[in-house]
């Protein structure tokens, strides 16, 4: 029996496919997650999908998958895309395998694969594309700007809760008062209590309280 013949072993390939390409995107690998990323996913089709054509249809909806989501983490922030391209990553990884359990087994390595990617940011430097919105030059009065808002300044190190889930964008609550606010790369859910680390003009950098 060759290895291909084993149903579960489409859920280890498009899971570690997932795992390094969307690592990738969420840190600075230097290339090597998306050539080992893209490796396993070739490999994955080509396994499966004998039509030449086939091959590159189900190639191209993955990677149209993975860029939805990298679109959504660069520019819209608010997870409708990201949604959009894994599930669009899910009927690619499903509608090229041999049968349905071994497209279940493909499918649920994609998911996991694309959760076990943010463990990444643990380790390794995150890109710049997910602290985009934060300024780069600190809008401070030493740096010549004479704007700054007296009363953002005075949310450093003030703790409050999201109201929204921060994407890394959302919404925060401090002394009844709404923020926006961003996360600083880190998906925070709603009624989390979080501090504020930073202020750059109205711009608010916060980060989950520690327990």
């Amino acid at each position: 029996m060759g290895i291909f013949e084993l149903e579960w072993i489409g859920m280890i390939i498009t899971g570690l496919g997932t795992l390094f390409l969307i690592g990738e995107v969420l840190v600075n690998a230097r290339g090597i997650f998306g050539l080992l990323g893209i490796g396993f996913i070739t490999v994955y089709f080509g396994a499966y999908v004998i039509d030449t054509s086939s091959f590159i249809i189900m190639l191209i909806l993955y990677f149209i998958g993975l860029l939805l989501i990298i679109i959504d983490g660069e520019i819209v922030n608010d997870g409708t895309l990201a949604t959009i391209g894994l599930a669009v990553m899910l009927i690619a990884v499903a509608l090229a395998a041999p049968s349905f359990t071994a497209g279940l087994y493909a499918v649920i390595g994609v998911i996991l694969g694309a959760a076990s990617s943010f463990l990444f940011l643990k380790v390794f430097k995150k890109r710049e594309m997910w602290t985009k919105l934060a300024l780069k030059d600190p809008l401070t009065s030493e740096a010549g700007y004479n704007s700054l808002n007296e009363e953002y300044e005075k949310l450093l190190n003030q703790s409050g809760i999201t109201i929204t889930d921060l994407r890394p964008v959302g919404t925060i609550l401090i002394d009844n008062k709404d923020y926006s606010a961003i996360s600083n790369g880190q998906w925070i859910e709603r009624n989390t209590e979080i501090k504020v680390i930073q202020v750059d003009g109205t711009k608010i950098l916060v980060e989950k309280m520690k327990k």
